[in-house]
Formats: structure tokens, C-alpha cells, sequence
């Protein structure tokens, strides 16, 4: 039990120095949604707090209090999933006592994660089965529902990179559901049923079927970010700051999205990301890695505006823009006037620019126009001569 805060200090080098400890990359403790007929489908994690690479003292001390518990405790493995009792979070109070009074607000989060759970009323309906504490020891494939929620939380909260994180095999791992709101459902349960919710006037109105949730049912955006339709952003995809998502044929994938302030009324797919100040036009597509970019993940530099219906399957660097319903993909056939050329090559000089050239060979070169030459058909790249700067009063 700790006293004070140096007994805490202390307890936490304690738990350190023992052989069967290993920080973790990332934990907490989250809320599980389960199905309504098979109670060990996990169908959603709600993770009010998620800890990514620190407060270690924090995850020394739910370690212990699972051990202390009698949890067997395996840290040599990639995850960690353990449902809680009563025990665990009683030597969790002991443990973190001296910081439960202050604990408020933006202080000490985890405390108050566990006093919260401490404290819920025995007539909540809540037990021990409706909650998890979820460790991540490696980033390997993901073994369970709960750890590709982490792991999504991990991207959407911008705590991970995008495209920084092992995602393989998580959509094996989820459940694919009907989503009323914020709550998942097992298929199967409204086939079951199917009859008397109809004929009682309480068949649900299903928002989607899918196995993922949206970003806006677990993640609160910067205030000056916008998001005009829920449906718009799926859970797991990172918006940074400022970034506006407009409603229409807009839409972000999971592991994709912006690297700073952007304008969104097309689709950036899975995998993708877009870099500050650019404009991704309504209709525009930017390809995932399963839809026709050779695997190789797309990236769209700063300042730089994708036309509407324009179509983008390999990297366009900084300041370029994409006219409207052009397409440029790694084997597309581009060229270039001889003029072009050395104006590219005067802002480029490590860039290797020619007449003739392949959508892939554009990676890293600035300042590009790309256009179709209307009276051959030709894709043609020339110097931009117009600089993209979004609106600030939108963002």
C-alpha cells in the first residue's frame, strides 16, 4: 500500500525491477461490448483513456495489481488481455491512493479510470465481464478484438503514426456488426428476433453494418476540426488539427488521413495520408493499398489540390495540382514539354526529370501541374504557376 508519493515512486521501481516485468508500448482499461447471443464475441472496446508509450508508472501498477489478484501475467508474449475484479481494483486503490484526491480534470487520467470503476453502483448492471485491461507488449499482428481497438484508438487519438503500425489480420479479429448509434449487434441476434421486433414496432433503425465503428463514436476531434456527416470517417483514421470533412462523396478510411490542416470532399483510402494545406477536391479519389496502387501506399504532399473526380494512385509531392477527372497512376504515361523540364528541374535539381515519364517517377517532385491535353488526349505535366492556400476562416 502506498502512503505517499515517494511510497508510490517506490513501489513502481519495485514492480520495475522484477524480471517478469516489461513496459509496454501501449495499455488501458476499456469497456467491452459483447454479443447479445454469444456472450465471447467481443464487438466493440471503449477505451476512455488510451496510454501510448508513457506513464509507465501507471501500467507497473495495474501489472502488479492483475498478479496480486491472481491473474497470470505473461509479458514475454505480444498482448496482454485480462478481465478485471474486484481485487485488481482494490489493490489498484491501495497502489495509487496518494494521487486519488487530485485527481481530476486532465490530472492523472488512469486514477481516475479506476476510481470511476471503483465506485460504480452495485445496480449499474456492470460487471466484471463488461471490462478488460488491455496491454500491448510488441507490435505484432494483432491476436484479439481488443488490441485492434487499441491499436485504432492508438491512430485516430494521433498517438501512433499512420501507416506506423502491424494492422494484419484485424479485420479477422472483428465482428462484423449491425451499429445502431454507438452500439454494435449481433446479426444473428436480429434474424433471432426479426418477428417480434417488427410486429412490436421495435425494429431498430441500423445505422450501418460493418465490422469497424466511426471515428466520432470514440474519438472527440480538436475544436477546430469538422466533421459534417458521421459517416464520413471511419474509426482508426487520423485527422490532424483543422482538417474539415465535408459531407457528399467525402470519406476517410482507417490507418489514413491528414498531416495537418486540409480540405476534404473526396476519398482518401485506406493507407493514405494527405500533407497540410492541401485540397482534396469533391470526387477525388486518393487510392488505398488494395485498390490499384502496386501496395505501395499513397502519399499527397503540402499545398497541393486534387481536382475534382481527379484520381491518384501513386505520390504527388509538394505545391502540385491535379486538374479535374485526370488520373495519374505509377504506370501512367506522362509527358512533359522541354520547357517543362527545366523548370521542373530548377526547383527539383536532385530530381531526375524528363520528356517521358511514369506516374511512379513523380515521388518527391514539387510544383507539378498535371493536366490531359484536350485536343491529343495526352497526360501532360508542366511547372505550376499557381500557388493552393486554403480559406483560414474555414480552418
Amino acid at each position: 500500500m502506498a502512503y505517499t508519493k515517494d511510497d508510490f515512486k517506490q513501489l513502481v521501481t519495485d514492480i520495475q525491477s522484477q524480471s517478469w516485468y516489461k513496459n509496454p508500448i501501449g495499455f488501458g482499461i476499456a469497456r467491452v461490448d459483447r454479443g447479445q447471443l454469444n456472450k465471447e464475441k467481443i464487438l466493440q472496446a471503449t477505451f476512455p483513456i488510451v496510454n501510448w508509450e508513457e506513464n509507465f508508472g501507471s501500467a507497473a501498477i495495474l501489472l502488479n495489481a492483475l498478479k496480486e489478484s491472481g491473474v497470470e501475467v505473461d509479458t514475454s508474449k505480444s498482448e496482454l488481455v485480462c478481465e478485471i475484479n474486484d481485487k485488481f481494483l482494490e489493490k489498484c486503490i491501495e497502489s495509487f491512493r496518494p494521487y486519488i484526491p487530485e485527481a481530476k480534470g486532465d490530472e492523472h487520467k488512469n486514477v481516475q479510470v479506476i476510481s470511476t470503476l471503483a465506485s460504480l453502483p452495485i445496480d449499474s448492471g456492470l460487471t466484471s465481464e463488461n471490462f478488460k485491461v488491455v496491454f500491448l507488449f510488441e507490435d505484432e499482428a494483432p491476436q484479439s478484438a481488443e488490441t485492434v481497438y487499441l491499436k485504432l484508438y492508438a491512430l485516430s487519438l494521433g498517438k501512433a503514426k499512420l501507416r506506423s503500425l502491424n494492422l494484419n489480420g484485424a479485420f479477422g479479429k472483428l465482428e462484423n456488426c449491425a451499429w445502431i448509434g454507438n452500439q454494435p449487434v449481433e446479426l444473428d441476434w436480429l434474424r433471432q428476433n426479426e418477428i417480434t421486433l417488427k410486429l412490436s414496432g421495435k425494429y431498430p433503425t441500423i445505422d450501418m453494418i460493418d465490422k469497424f465503428p466511426r471515428f466520432l463514436g470514440h474519438v472527440i476531434p480538436a475544436d477546430n476540426t469538422r466533421i459534417l456527416e458521421t459517416s464520413k470517417v471511419r474509426f482508426g483514421a487520423q485527422l490532424a488539427a483543422g482538417t474539415t470533412v465535408m459531407p457528399g462523396a467525402s470519406y476517410i478510411n482507417f490507418n489514413a488521413g491528414t498531416e495537418g490542416a486540409v480540405m476534404v470532399e473526396g476519398r482518401i483510402s485506406s493507407s493514405a495520408k494527405v500533407g497540410a494545406g492541401s485540397d482534396v477536391g469533391g470526387g477525388a479519389s486518393i487510392l488505398g493499398v488494395l485498390s490499384g496502387t502496386d501496395g505501395v501506399p499513397v502519399t499527397i504532399g503540402e499545398n497541393t489540390l486534387l481536382g475534382a473526380n481527379s484520381c491518384t494512385g501513386t505520390a504527388i509531392g509538394d505545391g502540385c495540382i491535379l486538374d479535374a477527372g485526370v488520373t495519374i497512376l505509377p504506370g501512367t504515361k506522362i509527358t512533359l514539354s522541354e520547357k517543362a523540364v527545366e523548370q521542373l528541374k530548377e526547383i527539383n535539381p536532385n530530381k531526375e526529370i524528363k520528356t517521358v515519364m511514369k506516374g511512379m517517377d513523380f515521388q518527391g517532385v514539387n510544383g507539378v501541374h498535371f493536366r490531359v491535353n484536350s485536343t491529343t488526349g495526352q497526360t501532360v505535366a508542366m511547372r505550376s504557376t499557381r500557388e493552393v492556400k486554403l480559406n483560414k476562416d474555414l480552418h
